[in-house]
């Protein structure tokens, strides 16, 4: 059984990797040989910022969602010399943001007195190392004068301890585990409980760059969609979508505005449960309507 006696639930979530464009203007401007993407420098100009754009969208439509927000430690500080040549570390760490700048303390202050959840989703290394996962939760719970519930690992890099750290850590739910490339209910259509306890793992059902690209064949992709909310009806399941703020962004993304707003109008129209997973989180826990002992 779901909030208000709801057929399924679909969980919304966005991950924080980049609020701002910065490097990448320069390097789509030469590997794609258009300067427009220069105009992203620009004083004021900012595309990736879609915050407030998401909570319109979103209150809108009624619901709430969840926003995971990236503090990725600086590669020179934390990471031996020898890693800092790495291609892939140097491209993981470009663009890193200050989670305490004003800016953002303000937004996700904002978002979170109105409803929306704020959870962390924890840098590139942290699925190995718990020290840093912890001053990750605690600096976020600092900004926001409460605890936080939630976790998304960054590029959903889970390790073999990953789980049991972050339910040490005091954290209640993970929401990583799934694919970047494959839509559906790969791991089932209830969250999963690793532990026999109150710790849950709602799995990814969906990512936007999955679906089929509505840009190109939006029938397609909103079809994609509709099937998912379908099958979570006929199944009572739970599924949980992931929908990067920098897709609202219509000049770079189009289509994926549109295509977010389809899927949530359609899993409504469906009497499905919409909004964050820490929110369904506590009325499954309330509720005693966990499904312990069944197990990853």
């Amino acid at each position: 059984m779901l909030p208000a006696d709801a057929p399924f639930a679909l969980c919304l979530t966005h991950d924080v990797d980049r609020p701002y464009k910065t490097y990448q203007s320069l390097a789509f401007a030469l590997s794609e040989r258009s300067p427009s993407h220069l105009r992203a420098l620009l004083p004021g100009a900012n595309p990736y910022w879609q915050f407030e754009s998401i909570a319109e969208l979103e209150a809108d439509l009624g619901v709430r969602s969840a926003f995971y927000v990236l503090n990725e430690p600086s590669l020179f500080a934390t990471r031996p010399p020898g890693e800092w040549a790495s291609v892939e570390n140097l491209v993981e760490h470009a663009g890193r943001y200050d989670v305490t700048d004003d800016e953002l303390v303000g937004v996700l202050r904002t978002l979170d007195e109105g409803g929306w959840e704020i959870g962390v989703h924890g840098s590139f290394h942290t699925d190995s190392d718990p020290d840093r996962l912890a001053v990750e939760k605690a600096t976020l719970e600092s900004l926001l004068g409460h605890e936080v519930a939630g976790c998304r690992q960054h590029h959903l890099k889970l390790g073999p301890s990953t789980w049991r750290v972050q339910r040490d850590l005091g954290f209640r739910y993970d929401a990583s585990l799934g694919s970047r490339s494959s839509v559906g209910f790969l791991h089932g259509y209830d969250p999963i409980v690793p532990f026999d306890d109150e710790f849950v793992v709602f799995p990814l059902t969906g990512m936007e760059v999955a679906f089929p690209d509505p840009g190109t064949d939006f029938s397609a992709a909103a079809a994609a969609c509709e099937a998912l909310v379908d099958e979570a009806a006929a199944n009572e399941a739970v599924g949980t979508v992931l929908w990067h703020p920098r897709y609202f962004n219509e000049a770079e993304f189009p289509g994926y505005r549109r295509l977010y707003r389809h899927l949530v109008e359609y899993a409504l129209a469906s009497d499905g449960w919409v909004g964050p997973p820490g929110e369904l989180y506590e009325w499954l826990v309330q509720h005693e309507r966990l499904p312990l002992g069944r197990q990853e």
